[in-house]
């Protein structure tokens, strides 16, 4: 199985080495059709603290690095 790519926005940089990233998806309601915006975070790695407040990254799953933190920032 392929692992999950994911694209969000960088809320929080504080930790060392890790980043709080929202990613947020859009999808039609299955009975009223109305269009329906849902948000979650996630914990990712951030080996060289390259990444700041708002930056656009993709996050891609990986092996768990602590508790809360099981996605990788993807090096573009």
């Amino acid at each position: 199985m392929s692992k999950k790519i994911l694209n969000g926005k960088v809320i929080k940089d504080q930790n060392s080495k890790t980043i709080t990233i929202l990613v947020k998806r859009r999808f039609s309601h299955p009975f009223y059709g109305k269009v329906v915006t849902k948000s979650k975070k996630y914990h990712a790695h951030d080996e060289k603290n390259k990444f700041k407040v708002g930056d656009d990254v993709s996050i891609i799953e990986a092996k768990p690095f602590s508790k809360l933190k099981r996605w990788e920032v993807v090096i573009k």
